[in-house]
């Protein structure tokens, strides 16, 4: 298979794709528009990126919003609580059927890689079970990273660290954590403590919902850098959410960014949950709740953006388009500048590749996975503007997805 006409980022002019394959045989310039034969895909001058990724999910509570009752204060904490009560009705058939579902959502919209958090403060661990399942059976559509996730602690939930423990030896990838959930900071402090033990011990990636809350006396993020760092991990770390950084003041945000650049963390934001979320204890002004995007971003450090939830007891709505996330996150975070809008994608697909530690089984390079998209515009801006989609997602040199774009009628 080749795909023509390419345009690709960073360059300029047409290109050819040539696909051996799985695998990416040649990339090369083209001179001129170039007609496709049979077999062949012409991308009519558009954009051909890898994959669109999804670093920040909880497929296990998907779909589940208003079951048994619905959120109404929208906070994080009453959602906690409608998920504990859907935990009581979830089977291994309704979490897998869910997730599938889900995920079927996700592949329509161009993701080929997944990073799902998965709650195991349940004895039965029956949500990760579930999960490990639902990857092996997905694999055709997608790269999963499970995240073994202790939704209501590790020190303040019995027997947290064995299920922790337990998770990991079953074949979670990723040692999560929620330190300022846990009861008290001294166990917020000893949960990262005990997480990066592990993930050290067993050489699991970490990602850890981190700071979730607009307190600005949380303060986990620093604790979990100075662990990275110490350990040399920090490329291998993720701190998700951090919107507490949206609530500490300058001051200690600038001898904060000195730790988090030498600790070399990663961060995912998810900014339609957040502004849902975040400023629930506010009258006016109302803070947006996000951690500071465009400062991180501008400081030179790696973020990207994830839906985190898709119709659950966290957030009612969703419908697996990651489009939709940076369009919103680029608004809400002020970063509707020139610089900004030409270079959007970055935080759905490459600073997400470094995030999930994908390194060469991501990107459009010579010899590596033939898995990318085709995009419905020529450009980042362009995407952005049009509300553009992927039009055509290829996995491992077989087309995965075809979007045929709505057609208007003027009279």
């Amino acid at each position: 298979m080749n795909i023509l006409n390419a345009r690709l980022r960073g360059r300029s002019g047409l290109y050819r794709i040539e696909l051996d394959g799985a695998r990416i045989a040649a990339i090369s310039a083209q001179q001129a528009p170039a007609e496709a034969n049979e077999g062949d895909i012409d991308a009519a001058s558009n954009l051909v990126v890898p994959p669109f990724i999804e670093p920040h999910i909880h497929l296990d509570a998907t779909l589940t919003a208003g079951q048994p009752a619905w959120n109404m204060s929208g906070t994080l904490f009453e959602g906690i609580e409608r998920w504990g009560e859907r935990k009581a009705l979830v089977t291994h058939e309704d979490t897998k059927a869910r997730a599938k579902k889900t995920i079927d959502m996700l592949v329509d919209h161009g993701i080929q890689h997944v990073r799902t958090h998965v709650d195991v403060t349940d004895p039965t661990l029956s949500a990760l079970k579930s999960m490990l399942e639902v990857r092996d059976e997905t694999r055709h559509l997608i790269d999963m990273q499970i995240v073994a996730f202790p939704q209501e602690g590790i020190e303040s939930f019995k027997g947290g660290r064995e299920l922790m423990t337990e998770a990991i030896a079953m074949g979670a990838d990723v040692v999560g954590g929620i330190p300022h959930f846990e009861n008290t900071r001294d166990q917020g402090v000893s949960s990262i403590k005990f997480l990066m033990d592990l993930a050290e011990r067993t050489g699991c990636l970490v990602d850890v919902h981190c700071d979730e809350t607009d307190d600005p006396q949380s303060r986990f993020l620093e604790v979990l850098a100075e662990e990275a760092r110490v350990r040399e991990m920090g490329e291998r770390v993720t701190a998700s959410h951090t919107t507490a950084m949206g609530s500490y003041d300058n001051a200690y945000c600038s001898k904060l960014f000195r730790l988090l650049k030498l600790s070399k963390i990663n961060f995912v934001s998810c900014p339609t949950e957040s502004i849902h979320l975040q400023g629930r204890f506010d009258t006016y002004p109302k803070r947006r709740g996000l951690t500071r995007v465009a400062e991180i971003d501008r400081a030179g450090m790696n973020i990207c953006f994830g839906q985190d939830s898709i119709v659950d007891p966290w957030y009612p709505l969703g419908n697996g388009n990651i489009l939709r996330i940076l369009e919103a996150g680029l608004h809400i975070c002020h970063m509707l500048g020139y610089e900004d809008l030409q270079r959007g994608l970055d935080l759905i697909t490459d600073n997400s590749a470094r995030t999930l530690n994908l390194g060469e089984r991501y990107g459009l390079e010579v010899g590596r996975p033939a898995n990318l998209l085709v995009l419905s515009a020529p450009d980042d801006y362009e995407m952005l503007r049009t509300q553009g989609h992927a039009l055509l997602s290829v996995r491992n040199g077989e087309v995965l997805m075809r979007r045929t774009p709505a057609q208007i009628q003027r009279y």
